[in-house]
């Protein structure tokens, strides 16, 4: 059935007449049209203000998104088109058709607000000429692929002789080694000769390549008169980064020419793993958050930027209360996860066929994961005859998770990496995406409810 969708042309209502319950089924004409016609479509930069990621995986979460915005009363602004290459590689999706699919999802719940668009992890300069393409004006760089994930365990001996293998490239060690610096907070950062060497053995070369992307970025998004801001992610690596190293991060990458960084994201303290609540000491994480935002507070301004953010609620309200709500939180596999507890709402027989083939296909596609479930997290399908019991494992239930804090149940990791196998899949891709265009209030519904939890979260510390 034809469904009608109001847009405003030169000051009069005209409408644009689409069938279907998706971009592609709109088209791609219509969806130009309806981009031109209707300005706020548009993403924008969002500078400094509070903002938050919305990953949507298979490209119909959108209004449930921004059932949740509204829901929680504003003050935190949302990104609807943000997902990675590895992401969208994962899931035959395009940048183009993930922007479509979150425009379209923006036109059809009536949403008028700011927003932006996160081209997330980029490696390459492809990377950064497709998504400018599409029209994505946050631009996430990842340099993880330069980045020594062993420098931390190297002894001193070791360090010494690889960053001496390196110096002649490194041109900056000097000019922080023995200086301190006092942050606003009291906290002391030295610079000692062993500091200054571990980051230029850790991160040299990351600095570097992002310093080059950043340049290509500003040239793509000029020859483009496209208006952009751009994210630093550091956040993907084995151990936590030093205040020295966020310092001397931020520090050059700004030297060198990034000049429109908006939000840096480090590694912090304790485990942040795929869809489940934070592992540590909060009270440990909040001192060093208010010492990470005060290098953030010095060197730029810019937001400090919380990665796999999806389910840490217990981290959330420190979070926000350090950063002085200067932030931005990013998620990405909860809308996924959240689409299956549709599908188990509604068909238990195909959630369970899922819940089987993520089991046979999670050894290899949790690779590129830090998780800790095995498959001896969660006990087999056919071995769970509670209804209520297989959610509880795989997915687990509000009711039984303690105010403030987010989803522990190790199980949802098993479902989390497997999303691209699934979603790939020939058989099960089209059936979830079939029950989650039958029953699309369910699937906006459920994920109003797990976002508003989200966001309630951070607004509580600010």
């Amino acid at each position: 059935m034809a469904t009608k969708v109001e847009v405003r042309m030169s000051g009069a209502d005209r409408s644009l007449m689409f069938d279907g319950g998706d971009a592609a089924a709109f088209g791609a004409e219509a969806m130009a049209r309806a981009r031109k016609a209707a300005k706020h479509l548009a993403p924008v930069p969002l500078g400094l203000e509070p903002s938050f990621g919305y990953g949507d995986r298979i490209g119909l979460a959108t209004p449930g998104h921004v059932a949740a915005t509204h829901s929680a009363g504003g003050g935190i602004l949302p990104i609807f088109a943000q997902q990675s290459i590895r992401e969208m590689t994962r899931t035959g999706r395009s940048a183009q058709g993930v922007m479509d699919d979150a425009l379209f999802g923006v036109l059809l719940a009536g949403y008028s607000g700011k927003h932006g668009a996160d081209a997330d992890h980029l490696k390459t300069p492809a990377d950064v000429e497709v998504t400018a393409a599409a029209g994505y004006v946050f631009f996430t760089i990842d340099p993880s692929d330069y980045v020594d994930g062993e420098a931390d365990d190297y002894p001193t001996e070791e360090l010494l002789a690889r960053f001496a293998r390196i110096a002649g490239s490194i041109g900056w060690v000097e000019a922080y080694q023995g200086k301190s610096v006092t942050l606003s907070t009291g906290a002391v950062i030295e610079f000692t000769e062993e500091a200054c060497c571990r980051a230029a053995v850790k991160y040299g070369r990351a600095i570097e390549h992002t310093i080059e992307i950043a340049r290509h970025i500003e040239k793509t998004a000029k020859g483009l008169k496209q208006k952009f801001e751009i994210e630093l992610s550091v956040d993907e690596t084995p151990q936590p980064t030093t205040l020295a190293e966020h310092y001397i991060i931020a520090d050059q990458v700004q030297s060198g020419g990034l000049k429109h960084l908006v939000s840096l994201a480090p590694r912090f303290i304790g485990d942040l793993e795929k869809g489940v609540d934070y592992k540590g000491d909060v009270a440990a994480l909040e001192v060093t958050l208010k010492d990470h935002a005060a290098i953030a507070e010095k060197l730029g301004p810019y937001k400090l930027s919380l990665h796999s953010g999806s389910d840490k609620l217990s981290m959330y309200t420190p979070f926000a209360r350090a950063t002085g709500g200067r932030f931005h939180v990013k998620t990405a596999g909860t809308s996924y996860l959240e689409a299956l507890r549709v599908v188990l709402r509604h068909d238990e027989a195909l959630f369970r066929r899922i819940v089987d083939f993520g089991r046979e296909r999670y050894d290899v596609d949790k690779a590129t994961y830090h998780v800790a479930a095995t498959l001896d997290s969660a006990p087999p399908q056919d071995e769970v005859s509670d209804t209520k019991e297989l959610e509880r494992l795989y997915l687990e239930c509000w009711e039984d998770v303690p105010a403030g804090k987010g989803f522990t149940a190790l199980g949802r990791q098993i479902l989390h990496c497997t999303f691209g196998s699934v979603l790939t899949d020939a058989e099960l891709g089209r059936a979830v995406r079939a029950m989650l265009e039958a029953y699309p209030e369910t699937y906006a519904a459920v994920l109003e409810e797990h976002f508003v939890r989200h966001l309630d979260s951070l607004r509580a510390g600010m």
